[in-house]
């Protein structure tokens, strides 16, 4: 768990978090852990595509606060309605799809 000040900002303290635990701590997010022990990099991943859409400048704490919590559960919840392989958030999995017969070499390719 994470060691900030209470009266860091929640942009601050998401920062130094340094465990899918921590984020929905810091945010106040329910979880499963089964889910979360199955998919944490994926959900912080998808979690950080949709952080990075989001302008936060100008913006009052408590809104950016709840910004992010909104952030996070839509993440979780695109972990707990498909799997990891589904939602294909890390480049391996997108292009393990991309062209599935690049990847396949016959055994009378092999020498």
């Amino acid at each position: 768990m994470i060691n900030s000040s209470p009266a860091a900002g929640i942009l601050d303290r998401l920062s130094k978090a340094s465990s899918a635990e921590d984020f929905f701590s810091l945010l106040g997010v329910d979880y499963d852990p089964k889910i979360v022990n199955v998919a944490r990099l994926h959900i912080l991943k998808r979690m950080g595509q949709y952080f990075a859409k989001e302008q936060f400048a100008g913006v009052a704490e408590p809104e950016i606060r709840a910004r992010c919590k909104a952030m996070l559960e839509q993440a979780y919840a695109d972990f707990v309605a498909s799997s990891p392989i589904d939602q294909r958030v890390f480049k391996v999995l997108k292009d393990a799809v991309a062209d599935p017969k690049a990847a396949f070499v016959p055994l009378s390719e092999l020498k």
